[in-house]
Parts: structure tokens; sequence; C-alpha cells
């Protein structure tokens, strides 16, 4: 069978096809506001990704459901006879395929620097955006709406009910001590313990370098409204016996 050019574009552009592409259209905007709204309090906060990383994943991650929840309408007149019937995609493959391709971009955005690491929230936020899109593309639009005020609540409340809540401090401590001078273990530990602190014995690391002693270790606060302020450490660290240098900087372990 012969069709014109006017008939295959009127079967490629026939009034079920619209319709599926402006459902199509309105999930994907939908889910990329959602994402907006999400990377918004990450923009906020400084972090290395913001709205455009999380509206871009969210509304990639919903494209890529409604393409795989439409089969019957790839390739416009495909369901008319016009172009063959295309295969009958898993669903459910190709969100296991976005879940671990987001995976990967989250794992990008996490560091670490030496005891402490950041970047985990953003990159368990991310995540979420990729479900928050899934969510849209397969039509649970008030359970997507219900996640994305979740995930921004945790983000920003959650954040201010950890300071609020007693919990223990961590702080992360490097010091270099001068040409031959031998620094004892307890002595530290009795230093730390005067000023609200403990030395977490498993996370001393000793480097020994041109007859230099270097202590790395992580020092947990017993209670952190009644252990002494970092920048006081810092101005009692440079009048210790034997130090040559030191950094000192709160720690997420």
């Amino acid at each position: 069978m012969i069709f014109s050019v006017a008939d295959l574009i009127s079967r490629y552009w026939s009034e079920q096809q619209v319709a599926t592409n402006l459902l199509a259209f309105l999930n994907i905007a939908g889910a990329m506001f959602l994402g907006l709204f999400v990377g918004y309090e990450r923009s906020f906060n400084g972090r290395a990704a913001g709205m455009r990383t999380y509206g871009l994943v969210c509304m990639a991650s919903c494209a890529l459901i409604v393409l795989a929840g439409t089969p019957t309408h790839w390739y416009g007149g495909a369901a008319h006879g016009v172009l063959p019937v295309p295969v009958s995609p898993d669903p459910t493959r190709i969100i296991q395929g976005v879940v671990t391709g987001v995976g990967f971009l989250g794992a990008g955005v996490i560091m670490k620097d030496g005891f402490s690491i950041s970047g985990l929230t953003t990159a368990a936020s991310i995540w979420a955006s990729s479900a928050i899109g899934i969510l849209v593309g397969i039509g649970f639009y008030a359970t997507a709406i219900l996640v994305t005020v979740l995930s921004t609540i945790l983000m920003i409340w959650v954040m201010k009910l950890e300071h609020w809540l007693p919990a223990k401090q961590a702080v992360s401590i490097t010091i270099r001590f001068r040409h031959g001078f031998t620094p004892q273990e307890n002595i530290l530990k009795r230093i730390a313990k005067d000023r609200g602190y403990e030395i977490l014995p498993s996370t001393l690391n000793i480097r020994f370098d041109q007859a230099q002693q270097e202590w790395r270790y992580i020092a947990i606060a017993e209670n952190k409204d009644k252990a002494v302020p970092i920048s006081v450490l810092a101005n009692e660290l440079k009048n210790f016996d034997g130090v040559d240098q030191f950094n000192i900087s709160h720690s997420k372990m």
C-alpha cells in the first residue's frame, strides 16, 4: 500500500498522537519543576549540584519512563500500520538503568578529605530526584509531590533538628611535631580529655618524614555544648611544646 506524504503526516500527527505528546510534555515539565524545587535548597546552601542538576535528572528520568510506557506511539505511525510495530519495552529494566546511572552521578559529588566525608546528602538527594521523575513518569503525581516535599523538609529542617538534638561533635586534627620531638599518646589523650574531647584510638595515624612525626586523629566531643570550640583549641595548639604545624577542622565520619 502506498501512502502520500500528506497521509503519512496526518497519520504521524494524529489526534491520539498529539494527545500522547501533550501528556508526555506535561509530565516532563512537571517533573522538571519538582526537580528544580528540590535543587533550590542545595543551590541556596552553595552545594556543587544545584537547580540545573536536579531539574535535568528529574526531567530525564521522567522522559525515559514516559517513553517506556507508550511503545504503541513510537515512530508516530506505528499504531496505524504505516511503520513496523516496535517491541514492547520492560519499564522495570529502564527504571533499574535510571537508578544505576544516577547513582554514578551522585558518586561524583561525594568528596573525601582525610577523615572527613562530604556530599553524601547531595548524592542521596540527586538519587531521590530521579525517583521523583520516575513517579511522575508512571503517573503517581501525588506521590511524586509528597516525595518532593519530604525531601526538601529532610534537607532543610532535619539539619536544624540535628543541631538541636544531643550529639557528639567530631574534630579532625593533624599535628606535625618539631624535629626530634617525641610525642606521647597518653599526654595527648589527657590534654584532649581536659578540653572535653576523647581521641578515637582507631583513627590514629602516625607518619614519620625527615625526622618529624605527623599525627592525625579524630577527637569526639563528649558534650558538644561543653567542649572547647576549635578556635580556642587552635590558639592553644600553637603554644604547645613540640608543635611545629597543625590543622584542625570539624569532621563528618
